[in-house]
């Protein structure tokens, strides 16, 4: 912290510096311009050669950013598309000369020229004092304006291409800018100060914290533990953490692990740890790979800390599979259930269902193999799992080990999985295997107790299209 302190300071020293070189009133310009006229001043910051002067010009671009009202924001961010595209003429005199002589320095000289002038202005930018955070939310305004131009009635389709490739000059330099050897994993406790223990509470984002009460119950109990990666140019946000519970075994629902009252479990007991809640923090990261390398190194420093420890598991939600589930009901041809099935479904449509015994059991019957169609059969356009959370654990390695009927019973639960759970397994020994296989052929690594579940005899798998797929 000390570091990042003294790096912030010296900094701090050269945008003040460099206020006093910035002639003309660029200072007293900046503060009054309108989205037109700090896109000039985004011009000239670009065409500087001073480093103090640049600085101090950014802090004061970044500074009027953040003034403006989100319309303003927008229409800035609108402009920066359009403009600060890369200088066609000079790629294709760079690709003429490239052509006319295939040398590795002109080759690089297409690659500079081929840069968009965006990527140098958001570089110019992350040199001012917060500069690293100001564009994290500066990206999240523009994931507002790409969305806004979607929805909007004959939007123009040239300016959609430009949002989008700002958006990818963003990610491109994000994920530089955020990557593995940059990130701290910090433990959090009751310890931690209140302002990041806000923060968590304020990102949880797969079960709820319901108060410091329940943050306390999360993270202060000896077979409780809570892990996050923060990055120096953020120091007190959060990028993503990870809820463990150490367990006597694989956990199939959530209610026990978040209960209000339950016995604490003794250090010599515990042999699991559950990875029950990953919640990425920063909206403006989104695409740059975090959770992967948090897991792993949780995984590593948990075996280290309890050598008692011999199962990572995790108990995942299943956000998309009421929406698939119910849209395989309504198919002409499902390619998860069969008649029996579908029929037998036709119980979730009572509001009690979950009460009655047999009904429930009937459910559970019909529910299970058409999760293990969801997950083994069931793919997107790209021939990957249409589940999200799928793709994430899958992708780093993991085994989808079990499903769990009725492992969430909350309304928000229900809702989205029909209270389905499911655990994936991050077997040490096994997990580089699982990626590639994965990565290479989009093989589902899953446990036997899974692929006995998948009904013989289904029509062939297909690909579908859905929003979060």
């Amino acid at each position: 912290m000390a570091a990042t302190s003294f790096f912030g300071d010296l900094l701090q020293t050269i945008s003040d510096r460099g206020r006093d070189l910035i002639s003309f009133g660029r200072g007293d310009i900046a503060a009054k311009a309108s989205a037109p006229e700090l896109v000039k001043l985004c011009e000239d910051l670009i065409s500087r050669r001073g480093e103090a002067s640049g600085v101090a010009l950014a802090r004061l671009i970044l500074d009027r950013y953040a003034s403006f009202a989100k319309p303003e924001r927008l229409a800035f961010l609108r402009l920066i598309a359009q403009e600060f595209d890369a200088d066609h003429a000079a790629v294709d005199a760079a690709i003429a000369s490239y052509r006319a002589d295939p040398t590795r320095a002109r080759l690089g000289r297409l690659h500079e020229a081929a840069e968009p002038r965006s990527q140098e202005l958001i570089r110019r930018l992350n040199l001012a004092r917060d500069g690293t955070r100001a564009l994290v939310r500066m990206r999240e305004d523009l994931m507002d304006l790409r969305a806004a131009l979607r929805a909007e009635e004959g939007a123009d389709a040239d300016l959609i291409d430009a949002a989008d490739s700002l958006d990818c000059d963003f990610e491109h330099l994000f994920a530089s800018w955020f990557n593995r050897g940059f990130l701290v994993l910090r433990h959090i406790d009751w310890t931690t100060p209140a302002h990041i223990l806000e923060k968590i509470i304020r990102y949880e984002a797969v079960h709820e914290i319901q108060g410091w009460d329940d943050l306390r119950r999360r993270i202060e109990p000896s077979d409780r533990r809570c892990f996050a990666f923060f990055h120096p140019a953020l120091v007190d946000e959060p990028l993503i953490f990870v809820e463990v519970a150490l367990t006597g075994g694989i956990a199939a629902a959530i209610a026990p692990i978040l209960a209000n009252e339950r016995d604490l479990l003794p250090m010599r007991a515990a042999t699991t740890a559950v990875f029950y809640s990953i919640s990425n923090c920063q909206r403006g990261l989104a695409g740059v790979t975090f959770g992967n390398f948090l897991i792993k190194q949780v995984v590593e420093d948990l075996a280290r800390e309890i050598p008692s420890l011999k199962t990572f598991v995790t108990l995942s939600p299943v956000p998309g599979f009421a929406r698939w589930l119910d849209r395989e009901r309504r198919a002409d041809a499902s390619q998860g259930l069969t008649k029996e099935d579908i029929e037998a479904l036709r119980l979730l449509e009572r509001s009690d269902w979950q009460s009655d015994k047999a009904t429930c059991e009937a459910v559970r019957k019909a529910m299970l193999p058409a999760a293990a169609a969801y997950f083994l059969r069931a793919k997107n356009d790209r021939g990957r799992p249409l589940d999200p959370v799928a793709r994430f654990h899958l992708g780093n390695g993991a085994r989808l080990e079990r499903l769990n009927f009725l492992g969430d019973t909350s309304p928000k639960g229900v809702k989205q999985s029909y209270g389905l759970m499911v655990n994936y397994l991050y077997d040490l020994s096994a997990i580089e295997k699982n990626h590639e296989t994965y990565a290479n052929l989009g093989t589902v690594a899953a446990s036997g107790t899974v692929s006995r579940e998948l009904r013989a005899n289904l029509p062939p798998p297909r690909a579908v299209a859905l929003a979060d797929a």
